[in-house]
């Protein structure tokens, strides 16, 4: 055995992994990649027809201690789709589409079968969202990480034409609020929720819930929902979009303010949609407060958008949402009515 491997770093394996990878990624290749993919730097041509004045969006998450439940369940190709999927909802509220995706996996030693998860994973939903994964990097650092634990990181980097950039300034006291549904937790709120659950209750990834249809961890687990389709769906038609929260950490609450203008608060109605039973089975168990709920957890409501009065109902009729509120005269605040 080398000196490197008594320390914990085995090279040969992490070469023999990576090799694997290289097909993976060629799948969701697009014509401006350019290059072999494994280079000390990804290559990207950029085709801008259609722009009349494109501007490049680029944004940076991860997953957060989600990761800790993929672990415990030993399922993690969900997680490669999460990372992808939130990356993109984060550029697409200004307008943005994604054009190639880089990821970062920090572990303590690498584990081929998870790692091949997580990389099928994002794969797959660059696949489906139409970008190229361009490369990435992983890092065996023992010491750093339990042996069974990895950490995961996603760059992204999009493409919107200025004149399309949102929010728009046009946002007025009047316009509509429509909630487009989440599918979970996403990818927020897990360290609260894994310690009412597990910690608190000692509940184990089998429990069911009143009102989940599946396991605790399959529902834990489920992936954070993409919403470029529905976007895509909506600008097709001339429905003009004023403004899109993508609602992550922090919550309705902490979110939407991030998007209103000066002298704009929006007033949410909390009765316009039933909050699904992982959430209220949490807030319930945990004796977590109405506010603090709406701030840690997405409640339902994964993204959010602005419109005006006069294009709600048929901007909620085709992206599947429904109208949640409006904006009223304020100080850029959240109110729960």
């Amino acid at each position: 055995m080398d000196r490197y491997s008594e320390a914990g770093v085995d090279l040969d394996l992490a070469a023999t992994v990576k090799a694997g990878l290289r097909g993976l990624a060629r799948k969701s290749r697009r014509p401006e990649v350019l290059g072999a993919i494994g280079g000390f730097g990804g290559l990207f041509r950029p085709m801008f027809s259609g722009y009349r004045e494109p501007v490049l969006v680029a944004s940076i998450d991860g997953v957060g201690t989600k990761l800790k439940v993929a672990v415990l369940a030993n399922r993690h190709q969900g997680v490669g789709e999460d990372l992808v999927h939130h990356c993109v909802n984060d550029i697409a509220t200004t307008g943005a589409v994604p054009l190639f995706f880089l990821d970062y996996v920090g572990t303590s030693r690498l584990d081929p079968n998870s790692f091949r998860q997580i990389l099928r994973g994002m794969a797959r939903a660059c696949r489906r969202v139409g970008c190229a994964l361009l490369g990435g990097e992983t890092a065996q650092m023992p010491g750093m990480y339990r042996d069974d634990e990895y950490d995961l990181v996603g760059v992204i980097v999009g493409v919107v034409d200025r004149q399309a950039l949102l929010p728009k300034k046009s946002m007025r006291a009047g316009d509509l609020l429509i909630g487009l549904r989440s599918n979970g937790l996403h990818t927020n709120g897990y360290s609260l929720a894994r310690k009412i659950l597990f910690e608190e209750q000692h509940l184990s990834l089998e429990t069911r819930i009143p009102g989940c249809p599946r396991p605790l961890g399959e529902e834990l687990l489920r992936v954070h929902r993409c919403y470029l389709p529905e976007l895509q769906r909506l600008r097709q038609h001339p429905l003009p979009i004023k403004g899109i929260a993508h609602i992550t950490g922090g919550g309705l609450l902490e979110n939407l303010p991030r998007i209103l203008p000066k002298g704009l608060d929006a007033r949410i109605e909390l009765k316009s949609w039933r909050v699904p039973a992982l959430f209220r089975f949490l807030s319930d168990l945990g004796h977590i407060s109405q506010e603090e709920s709406y701030r840690v957890f997405n409640m339902g409501i994964g993204m959010v958008l602005v419109v005006s009065a006069d294009h709600g109902e048929r901007a909620a009729d085709l992206v599947h949402g429904r109208i949640i509120g409006r904006l009223v005269p304020g100080k850029r605040r959240v109110l729960l009515c």
